[in-house]
């Protein structure tokens, strides 16, 4: 509440966790260790190559998911080492952030196999521009302006 008696509402912003890679160790470790207790295990040790998988998943899920994914493997683990339940390796983060393009990149791709498929006629009723919708001129300077450059 403020001075006046009204409510102030504050937003804060976290960036996702895909965003925020260093942080997955240590929230990672700290899951560990309260899964463990709950569970009446004690897990001391996440290797190296788990906790790479751990960086280098998208986490689509955010920390909740992280949250599951490290409960699953205190329950699947025996011994003081953290074994994953989880099969981590079909979204990394190179993977997820190697297939997005800018909007910019899609627009060219998009213009080049349009140009590429009417044999780079851009007027005419087979051009590329009636194709995509456009006056010719303005095609041409979209070519212009995306550097499109035919092979």
């Amino acid at each position: 509440m403020s001075a006046s008696g009204r409510s102030v509402s504050r937003n804060i912003m976290v960036p996702p966790l895909r965003k925020r890679s260093e942080d997955i160790p240590l929230l990672a470790r700290f899951f560990v260790e309260k899964a463990s207790k709950r569970m009446g295990k004690s897990i001391g040790r996440i290797p190296e190559r788990v906790a790479k998988k751990l960086m280098d998943y998208s986490w689509p899920g955010n920390v909740r998911e992280l949250l599951n994914v490290i409960e699953r493997a205190v329950i699947n683990s025996s011994g003081p080492t953290l074994r994953l339940a989880d099969d981590l390796s079909g979204a990394s983060r190179e993977r997820v952030e190697s297939r997005l393009k800018s909007l910019q990149e899609i627009e060219k791709d998009h213009i080049v196999g349009v140009l590429q498929s009417t044999h780079w006629r851009i007027n005419g009723p087979k051009g590329a521009a009636l194709i995509l919708g456009l006056n010719p001129s303005t095609l041409r300077s979209r070519i212009r302006k995306l550097e499109i450059r035919k092979p």
